[in-house]
């Protein structure tokens, strides 16, 4: 249980890092292009939701409660909404960057925007597996402890 709990843990900070990350990436691209319309932009505010969503939960559910591990449903949530915004945002760039998952050309340092586009897809991929992996886990672990309350209970009557 307590290595669970460990684990639990190390995947909410991932998950709260990494949509920091997109969301101050992606942040600072809809501030550049704030005149636009914002149906031009709509992909990348969606994912600034994405982000801000998971950025709340993932700051609620990091306390180790094993109240945490049976919203599991909700972790799956956000990790689709998650892949929705990676596979909205590489369906926008149609390889105008390059592939997806080309890392050549980036730059850490200067400002290039197909470096901040991948960034946001990047992490937007890292932070869906990483809510799809809390989702497994809290269902595995609302399954066995489900079955362990009915085993200890099985046969009993109340006698009121």
């Amino acid at each position: 249980m307590a290595m669970l709990s460990l684990l639990s843990m190390v995947l909410r900070v991932a998950e709260l890092v990494f949509a920091c990350i997109v969301a101050g990436v992606n942040g600072a691209y809809l501030h550049a292009v704030e005149n636009t319309s914002s149906w031009d932009q709509a992909r990348f505010i969606f994912a600034e939701v994405v982000a801000g969503l998971s950025i709340l939960l993932a700051i609620i559910w990091l306390f180790p409660f094993s109240g945490s591990f049976v919203h599991w449903p909700v972790d799956l949530v956000i990790s689709i909404c998650w892949f929705v915004a990676f596979g909205l945002i590489v369906r926008l760039l149609d390889g105008a960057c390059g592939s997806a998952f080309d890392w050549e050309g980036i730059k850490f340092r200067g400002v290039s925007q197909c470096g901040n586009w991948k960034a946001i897809i990047a992490f937007s991929f890292l932070s869906a597996i990483c809510w799809l992996v809390s989702a497994i886990i809290g269902f595995m672990w609302v399954r066995d402890h489900d079955r362990t309350y009915r085993r200890r209970t099985y046969g009993r009557t109340s006698r009121v």
